[in-house]
């Protein structure tokens, strides 16, 4: 079940992420080496006393998924820092030139106008460049996840995701298939864009292919990362920090990161039942255990006290994540606020939705009725109005 789209439109936290993403500004590297010296003494010690040694070798621990991630926000980060370093930069030749490019570009509005209808008119607020990019932006992460959750899905293979894959590489090296492709080579090599997070989008669609539970919340974030949390990675170089803003880049796209997270886990919350009847349970295995749930439950759509409990707290851990988002929003460019700032609060609506639904999301579709989502318009076009980056700016320092 992937649902990417745009920061933004796309697409749980445990004990661990208590300290929210602070913690990832302490996470040292470790470097664990061993001298030819050190071999030498082991292969001439005696069979006693390697067993000692040995007993004293130290491990590195596993990496979580959140660290691994935040690597890749890191080299995101970097690579805009250095953009911002060149004065000059001569840009590779366009893969399309002229009219032909506009029309790609204009092709991409039609599609995000057609699938995105509030996003795309909050693009509008956004310098006719940015808003291209983002245009084009939206539509690959669109038809990469067609591919597996389209109508030729049955039909898709590894072996076809490898095919993508190396069409991403021409793509970001400037040779286009198609004119999809074309706008979104001639936006990479404006912006300052890491192909890593599409790399990473297309992985998350072979874990669609091959895999259908996840043991535990670091295999169900590295998941979210995957096929939403690119999302935002991709876009914040697109869509810009505001020149006033405090924050660090990374804590930005961190924040970006958290949205993603955010709106994968709602979509998840949300589509428990339907996903249920293809076989497919996004919940966190260990987690159902403690709160004496199985899959028969999930399966069966069997809405109980203990399923009440459990919802509760994997919707309080979805709000966590928009909570840590909101507060990046305010250090973007401030035409690029308004539709983030409305995504975000039209997805988080959608939980309380479920809540109305008094939790049966087996059997009842949460929604947001046309009446909540005009009326959220405004309000975030006031916020992202008002709202600058000083009010936020301690508290992504901290990152």
């Amino acid at each position: 079940m992937s649902g990417s789209v745009v920061w933004v439109v796309s697409p749980k936290e445990t004990s661990r992420r208590s300290s929210g993403f602070n913690q990832f500004a302490g996470v040292k590297r470790r470097c664990w080496r061993s001298s030819s010296a050190g071999w030498s003494c082991a292969r001439s010690a005696s069979t006693a006393r390697r067993s000692v040694s040995a007993s004293l070798v130290v491990t590195p621990p596993p990496r979580s998924s959140e660290e691994l991630v935040y690597d890749v926000v890191l080299r995101q980060a970097a690579l805009v820092g250095e953009a911002r370093r060149k004065r000059a930069v001569e840009a590779p030749p366009a893969p399309l030139r002229g009219d032909l490019l506009d029309a790609a570009y204009e092709r991409c509005g039609e599609v995000c106008a057609e699938y995105a209808k509030t996003f795309y008119l909050g693009t509008m607020l956004m310098t006719p460049e940015r808003r291209r990019a983002i245009w084009a932006i939206y539509v690959w992460c669109r038809r990469t996840d067609e591919l597996v959750d389209g109508p030729n899905a049955s039909h898709i293979t590894p072996t076809a995701l490898d095919r993508w894959s190396n069409r991403l590489e021409d793509l970001f090296a400037g040779r286009p298939y198609d004119m999809y492709d074309a706008a979104l080579s001639d936006t990479v090599s404006k912006f300052p864009v890491d192909m890593q997070p599409f790399k990473d989008m297309t992985e998350g669609m072979r874990m669609d292919l091959r895999k259908s539970r996840y043991n535990n919340f670091d295999e169900l974030y590295l998941y979210c990362y995957y096929v939403a949390g690119t999302v935002g990675l991709m876009s914040v170089p697109v869509m810009g920090i505001a020149p006033d803003s405090k924050a660090s880049t990374a804590s930005v796209y961190s924040a970006a990161l958290a949205l993603g997270i955010a709106n994968q886990l709602t979509n998840i919350l949300r589509d428990v039942g339907e996903d249920s009847r293809r076989g497919r349970v996004y919940l966190p295995q260990d987690e159902l255990a403690q709160a004496g749930l199985s899959d028969d439950d999930v399966l069966e759509g069997r809405v109980t006290g203990k399923w009440r409990t459990f919802m509760k707290g994997q919707i309080t851990r979805a709000r966590m994540f928009f909570d840590e988002a909101e507060k990046g929003i305010y250090e973007l460019n401030s035409a690029s606020r308004w539709p983030v700032l409305a995504s975000l609060l039209l997805y988080r609506q959608i939980l309380d939705a479920i809540e109305a639904n008094d939790y049966n999301n087996f059997t009842k579709r949460a929604y947001v009725g046309k009446a909540k989502k005009l009326a959220s318009l405004p309000l975030a076009y006031a916020k992202a109005l008002i709202v600058g980056p000083s009010k936020f700016a301690g508290t992504l320092l901290q990152f």
